[in-house]
């Protein structure tokens, strides 16, 4: 018999981890309250402190805009390496 695998929303973790940060109760009664591993709690609660930080580091915030601008960058690499590819090759007569 296999235990299944929960699974958590991002409101409930952020809900558990706001609680953790507060500090009214200890990771082992928050464990048993939320019904979670008390290890589960301390890694939501440092995940929290981890974007916390980030979020007033001034670091932008948008990533996927820069990885839309390295892929654009990449595939005209590509482009560009499969020009000079087939151009060799008809200068060589392959």
């Amino acid at each position: 018999m296999s235990k299944k695998r929960r699974n958590f929303s991002s409101k409930f973790k952020s809900k558990v981890a706001l609680e953790a940060i507060r500090g009214e109760l200890t990771l082992t009664e928050l464990a048993g309250k939320h019904e979670v591993h008390q290890s589960q709690v301390a890694a939501w609660k440092k995940q929290a402190l981890d974007g916390m930080q980030g979020t007033f580091s001034g670091a932008p915030i948008n990533d996927k805009a820069k990885h839309q601008k390295e892929v654009k960058e990449l595939h005209a690499k590509i482009g560009q390496l499969l020009i000079e590819k087939d151009f060799l090759s008809r200068a060589f007569g392959q």
